[in-house]
This record gives C-alpha cells, sequence and structure tokens, in this order.
C-alpha cells in the first residue's frame, strides 16, 4: 500500500467511525477471514464495526473466532439496510464490484460513506475513496495485514486475528500451492504463527470435515467428469437432482474442480452446478500456466476473477451451457495446446 493512500486511510480513521465490512456473496474463505480480521482490529482502534455478508458462508467456516456476529443480508434485510444507510466507511473486501454482492448492490450504491477497498481480483470498479487493489498477492487476507502493517496495526493482531487471516491465506491458496503464493505470502504466514495462529488446527477445522454425504457427492462429480484431450481440458457436471440426493449444503463442492485440473496433461478444468432456486449454472474455472480463465469467464460466462481462478454463471440449461462452453472450445486450442 502506498504512502498516499496510507494517509488517506489515517484520514479517515482518525476519530471512531461507523464501520460496515462488506464481503462478496457466497463467501469463501478469504472474504469470511478478511472481514472478521479487519473488523476486529477496527474495534480495538475504538471504531464501531459490522461484517454483514450478501448470504450465508459454509459451515466448514463456522469455528472461526467471532462468526456469529457476522449479519447476514439475505436473512436480515431492514437492519442491515439500516446500518448500511448509517455507516460512515464501508470497506469491501475480496470483491471489486458491487454486483458482486447480489442483492445488497441497491443499498450499497445508495450509501454514503466512504468506501475502502481491499481486494486483489483484476479490473476494479471506480466505487472507492480508496483502493487497495493488488493482483499480484495471493488472497485479501494477505491484502488485510499489508493494510494493517503499513498503518501500524500490526500489532493489534491478536491470536484470533492471526487464526482468521491465516484461514483466508490457506483456502485461498490451495494450501499455499496455488501460483500467487509468494515468498512474501510464506513471512505474512509465519507472523501469524508467531502472532498465535495454529496452524494444524486450522487445516483440521477446514479441511478434515467431510461428512459420507459429502464424499459420495464427490464420487458423482468424479464419474460424471469428461476429458477433453485435443483441447487438454477437463469438466465435471452436477444437477441439482444430483446435489439433492446428497443433502447437499454449501461449500460441499469446494475443490472439487481442482481433481479436474490434476489430471495428467490438463491445463483447463471446469465445474458446472446447476441451481434451480437461482436459475443458473454456477460455474467455476481453474487453469495452469499462462492461459486466463478471468479473460475466459468475463468473455462468455458473466464473470471473471484472476488468472488462473475464476468464477461464472450461466442462465441457460445445464445441457446447453455445456453445448455452449464445448463449442467456444476449439477458438482457444492454439492458447491450450501451447500451454505446459
Amino acid at each position: 500500500m502506498n504512502e498516499a493512500t496510507t494517509a488517506k486511510v489515517r484520514q479517515l480513521l482518525a476519530v471512531p467511525k461507523k464501520i460496515v465490512v462488506v464481503g462478496h456473496k457466497n463467501p469463501d474463505g478469504d472474504a469470511v477471514g478478511s472481514c472478521l480480521a479487519l473488523a476486529k482490529v477496527l474495534k480495538t482502534m475504538g471504531h464501531h464495526p459490522q461484517v454483514i455478508m450478501p448470504n450465508d458462508f459454509p459451515n466448514f467456516l463456522k469455528w472461526l473466532p467471532d462468526w456469529e456476529s457476522i449479519l447476514i443480508y439475505d436473512k436480515n434485510v431492514d437492519s442491515s439496510n439500516a446500518l448500511i444507510a448509517s455507516a460512515e466507511i464501508i470497506c469491501t473486501l475480496d470483491f471489486n464490484a458491487l454486483n458482486r454482492t447480489g442483492e445488497m448492490e441497491e443499498a450499497l450504491e445508495n450509501a454514503s460513506a466512504d468506501f475502502i477497498l481491499i481486494d486483489h481480483h483484476q479490473q476494479p470498479d471506480d466505487f472507492a475513496v480508496v483502493q487497495y487493489s493488488d493482483t499480484s498477492m495471493s488472497s485479501t487476507c494477505e491484502m488485510v495485514y499489508h493494510f494493517l502493517k503499513a498503518l501500524d496495526a500490526d500489532q493489534l493482531i491478536t491470536s484470533e486475528v492471526s487464526t482468521q487471516l491465516y484461514t483466508g491465506i490457506m483456502t485461498d491458496t490451495g494450501s499455499f500451492r496455488f501460483p500467487a503464493t509468494t515468498a512474501t505470502t510464506h513471512k505474512v504466514i509465519a507472523k501469524l504463527i508467531e502472532c498465535g495462529a495454529k496452524n494444524s488446527e486450522i487445516h483440521q477445522n477446514i479441511y478434515d470435515t467431510n461428512t459420507p454425504d459429502r464424499l459420495a457427492l464427490l464420487g458423482v462429480a468424479l464419474r460424471n467428469m469428461k476429458i477433453l484431450p485435443e483441447f487438454r481440458a477437463a469438466y465435471i457436471t452436477l444437477s441439482q437432482k444430483e446435489l439433492d440426493d446428497h443433502n447437499f449444503r454449501k461449500g460441499d463442492t469446494e475443490g472439487f474442480v481442482n481433481y479436474a485440473l490434476s489430471l495428467a496433461g490438463v491445463v483447463f478444468a471446469v465445474i458446472f452446478i446447476e441451481n434451480k432456486q437461482e436459475k443458473i449454472i454456477k460455474i467455476s474455472f481453474r487453469s495452469k500456466g499462462d492461459f486466463s480463465v478471468n479473460e475466459f469467464a468475463r468473455k462468455y460466462f458473466n464473470g471473471g476473477g484472476h488468472t488462473n481462478a475464476a468464477g461464472g454463471r450461466s442462465t441457460d440449461s445445464l445441457a446447453k451451457t455445456i453445448r455452449y462452453f464445448i463449442s467456444i472450445l476449439p477458438s482457444h486450442k492454439n492458447e491450450l495446446s501451447h500451454e505446459s
């Protein structure tokens, strides 16, 4: 974070403020961890923060310190809107376009607060008076650490805050194996462990919580996987019926797409998940090398994200979405065939 940005943040936080901290729709570990950590430190600094998420988050995150303090917008619309309307500052974390908040978008657009954006996704919208955007960062949680350090607030990082930040960095880096994991990332992780994050316990709380239903659903996903060797691609499908048959809970399909990407010779992997309630097909894209799934998702599926990890959606049926996806691949065959 540069000196001008730091100075602006110091000015905004010079006196106690009413602050709303917001994550994106379908919040993941990075969104939940970063929001909780920032709110915790802001409260210690004398501010009055409230974390609001557009909708609920996975059960495997419902052990994090302060998770019960999060207000879920779609279950508390009136109280959430009142907080947003009265906020003096709104911090938006782990997303860079207000439409990523779903039904919260209108309330945020009408807010009179000053916005502070902290995010590592590409092509941010211009809605914040402070924009701390860095696509080279592993995660928003890593950015929050640097944000606090720039404000000389890193001494306020307790064991609880360390746990929240460690969780977000760990989940967004695939346990520190994705390309955005740098030497600096590991230095931050070392500091968080020094501050009290118990890395082994955090890993167990996130990854060692499988249920028989989730493992059975994974089996269905793997059986449904299709490999397209001519495009060095693979995709997985899950219908609403398959989800229902296995008592699907939010977060159950987390990481499934990585099984397709782990195949030898595959550099582009996708999972298509039917959501009849929202009338969409939710899509997650992953890639290796320089093939940008961010650009692919933005161009074809109303999405975006990072070079090697992105999301999108389709309002067509599952079958029609798959046909459309396959029809696109020939135009990217040369790019995909040159990936190592």
